[in-house]
């Protein structure tokens, strides 16, 4: 399987990987990550905060609060998920090309 300069592979799966300078590629892992992990544990923090460490019943739940925990978690993951596309030209090949 190779990609084409369109970045469509043979078999038509679209490779997204992005190819960046290797300064780029430390920045982007460094932060991207430092955010991500930063976002996961305040989206706990507040889900916690709302469930007042799961400790009312469904009814008292600040659900605002809650809402914006979760979606701090999502946010995170995400941000985590889009920055596992970068490579550096020095990288070799995934796993899934063939030679």
């Amino acid at each position: 399987m190779t990609a084409d300069q369109s970045g469509v592979a043979d078999d038509g799966n679209e490779r997204r990987d992005v190819e960046v300078p290797l300064r780029v590629y430390k920045a982007v892992t460094v932060f991207s990550t430092l955010f991500a992990v930063a976002s996961v544990v305040v989206g706990f923090v507040l889900v916690d905060t709302a469930t007042q460490r799961a400790s009312v019943p469904a009814s008292e739940i600040d659900v605002p609060l809650a809402i914006a925990g979760v979606l701090s978690i999502l946010a995170g993951s995400a941000v985590y998920a889009f920055s596992t596309r970068f490579r550096t030209a020095e990288m070799g090949k995934s796993k899934d090309d063939a030679d």
